[in-house]
Formats: structure tokens, C-alpha cells, sequence
């Protein structure tokens, strides 16, 4: 069992390491935190959307924006698509599990919102489907994936690839990754001399 531990540990540090080193994925997240903090500078808002641990990574995120990350300050305009379990099991009955998304997208996105899809594999029809809607309606669209991007790559102005086939290792990737995007949005929204101490508490 203690083998096991450290095997797992040492694909996980693997794989965090391949993204310390990739400057093209680095300057995915500060663009994408460009655009986000530009979008909601505008009056604009970030919509977040994912299955299962994505789901649950959409729900983190969201909650940084609005609570806070590393400053205090106003909260930020964000919503995790995930959570309204009357709305998600009313779509998935009446449509389709595929469309839970997608329609939520034509219901609350506006030309200059910014939708973020989150999977694994990249080919999440639900997330898939919502980023097309998003295009249509003129959203910005950014897609943190793994594997080589699947079928949300060609959908996303910006992708954000994690270069890894396991998915607990792209989730935890995933989720170093959301923390410096929001980070980055509140340094371009608030800049760096707001809130001059940082907060590290515990949750």
C-alpha cells in the first residue's frame, strides 16, 4: 500500500512538472485570465460547466470569484452551471442529459460573457454542446481539457491542455490552474496594489 502512494504521488508530480515546463499553457491561463477579467470589467460574467469532478472544480472556482481568492475585495460575476439540480434534471428529462448545458448557456449568456468548460477527456457532449452555443451567441470560450484537447479544442478560442490521459492527474492539474486563473483576474481587475496583504487562512 505505501508503494502505491508513492507511485501515484510520482505520476501526480509528474504531470504537474510537464505543466511547470509548458510556456504555451501558461500563457493559455494568463490570456484566458485577460479575457475573463476584461469581460467582467465590461459588466460581463463567467459561466463554469463540467461533469463529476469537473462539476465539482466548476463549483470551486465559481466560489472563489464570488467569495475571494487572495485579496478581499467586491465579488466578481460568476455561476457554475452544475448546481441547480431542478434545472439540470428538468433539461436532461424533457431534452437530454446533453443539453443541460447548452441550454442554460441560451438562457443566461450574453454577447461578451465568457463561458469556461471543463473535461477531462475533452469530449464531454454536454460541454461540447455548450460551447457551441456559446459561439453562437458571441461568448468568449475557454476549455481546460487533457488528453490532446478532444472535440472541445476546435471550440475554444482558448485551451488550456493538460498533457495527460489520467484523469485524476489532469483534474489536479485542472485545479492548480483555476486558482492562478482567478488569481490573475483579480491582479488585471483590482491591480496589484489592491488589498496589499494577502490572506492564506485555512477553509
Amino acid at each position: 500500500m505505501i508503494d502505491i502512494v508513492r507511485r501515484q504521488l510520482t505520476q501526480s508530480i509528474n504531470t504537474m512538472t510537464k505543466v511547470l515546463h509548458d510556456d504555451a499553457l501558461h500563457a493559455a491561463v494568463v490570456e484566458a485570465a485577460r479575457i475573463t477579467a476584461d469581460a467582467m470589467k465590461s459588466g460581463h460574467k463567467l459561466l463554469v460547466c463540467g461533469n463529476g469532478g469537473s462539476a465539482a472544480d466548476a463549483q470551486h472556482l465559481v466560489a472563489e470569484f464570488v467569495a475571494r481568492l487572495t485579496i478581499d475585495r467586491p465579488a466578481l460575476r460568476a455561476i457554475a452551471l452544475t448546481t441547480d439540480s431542478s434545472i439540470l434534471t428538468a433539461i436532461g428529462n424533457d431534452h437530454s442529459f446533453d443539453h443541460i448545458f447548452e441550454r442554460q448557456v441560451e438562457a443566461l449568456g450574453q454577447p461578451g460573457d465568457v463561458l469556461l468548460a471543463i473535461s477531462t477527456s475533452g469530449n464531454s457532449r454536454n460541454c461540447v454542446r455548450a460551447l457551441q452555443q456559446a459561439r453562437t451567441l458571441g461568448l468568449h470560450t475557454i476549455a481546460y481539457t487533457g488528453n490532446d484537447g478532444g472535440a472541445m479544442k476546435s471550440l475554444a478560442d482558448i485551451n488550456v491542455i493538460i498533457p495527460s490521459n489520467t484523469t485524476m492527474n489532469i483534474q489536479e492539474s485542472h485545479l492548480a490552474l483555476e486558482h492562478i486563473l482567478c488569481m490573475l483576474v483579480e491582479l488585471h481587475y483590482f491591480g496589484p496594489d489592491f488589498g496589499k496583504k494577502p490572506h492564506h487562512l485555512a477553509e
